[in-house]
């Protein structure tokens, strides 16, 4: 029998979990001596093992103000404490969990997918393509990181895979063509949906703003709405560097949403909730593995509890 998404969730967050689940055992110890609140030592090891499990300061201050409000009994043991953190945890995602949805009119929407090489860009951008299909909607892609003759390629793999159209430009071509051309494409087509790659090249923030910007433009003369979302994707194992992430592209493309991958083997889940807690972006979507229904809209309640532990 396969695994559930659920399970796999759980098995992908396992080294976070266990991370957590460890530095809370030192944290709280015995709440004994007739205790129904956690002291301000234990609260102290608790946000702390809370900032080291990649929660970030921010995030480790609200849970540890919420959990010394709480009344436990005076048995409570670490399972407890776990239960109460998740829901915490809990708190400051569902505000940012947000499905991606098809609300373009006239077709198509379109979503940038943006993000530094090696986050795994490109085969999100396939997931994604892949949930919209589930929902019987109608998907294009457009190669948009034209510098890059390997994500050209990934990109056409993937498409023959999932049967979808794809447009792309020569090697070194402008990316703004190729988006132009996607559009025009998918709205001959009747595409519902436009997933376009765009370059990560990061190290020069000039370049790429103005690349982003060019693009921005030729989409607003073909429809003014788009693009409709611009969604960073981050890789997990990165920590707290993809906040420092967020931070550029929200600078230089104007982020509307975050999926989070690679959330399978790393112990630096946690990430996600520093990320909602500072950004208030919404997520959509997280990876827990390398197939193409590994990628599923984020689910805070059941995510709150896998990171604590007690899914």
């Amino acid at each position: 029998m396969s695994e559930s998404w659920s399970d796999r969730l759980f098995g992908g967050f396992r080294k976070t979990s266990e991370k957590l689940t460890g530095n809370l055992a030192g944290a709280v110890g015995s709440l004994g001596g007739g205790t129904t609140r956690l002291s301000e030592n234990q609260l102290d090891e608790l946000e702390d093992a809370l900032v080291m499990s990649d929660l970030g300061p921010r995030a480790a201050m609200r849970i540890r103000e919420a959990i010394a409000q709480r009344q436990f009994p005076r048995d409570a043991d670490e399972r407890a404490i776990q239960e109460a953190v998740a829901a915490e945890i809990a708190e400051i995602l569902r505000p940012v969990a947000k499905p991606l949805e098809v609300t373009a009119f006239p077709r198509p929407h379109v979503v940038l997918v943006i993000g530094v090489n090696g986050s795994g860009k490109t085969t999100t951008i396939a997931k994604l393509a892949h949930l919209f299909q589930e929902d019987d909607y109608g998907v294009m892609l457009a190669a948009g990181d034209t510098f890059r003759a390997a994500a050209i390629g990934q990109l056409k793999v993937w498409a023959d895979r999932l049967g979808v159209p794809v447009v792309t430009g020569p090697e070194g071509g402008d990316p703004a063509s190729v988006v132009f051309d996607g559009v025009k494409a998918a709205t001959d087509k009747g595409s519902d949906v436009l997933i376009v790659d765009t370059a990560g090249r990061l190290q020069n923030r000039k370049e790429l703003m103005a690349e982003l910007t060019k693009i921005r433009k030729v989409l607003g003369r073909l429809n003014p709405e788009a693009p409709h979302d611009v969604v960073l994707v981050l890789d997990a194992t990165n920590g707290q560097n993809a906040l420092q992430q967020i931070d550029v592209f929200k600078e230089v493309a104007g982020v509307t949403g975050l999926v989070m991958t690679k959330l399978d083997g790393t112990a630096r889940g946690g990430v996600l909730v520093a990320a909602a807690e500072q950004y208030g972006l919404p997520i959509h979507a997280i990876g827990v593995g390398e197939k193409i229904d590994d990628l599923r809209p984020f689910d805070p309640d059941l995510v709150a509890r896998v990171i604590a532990g007690v899914a």
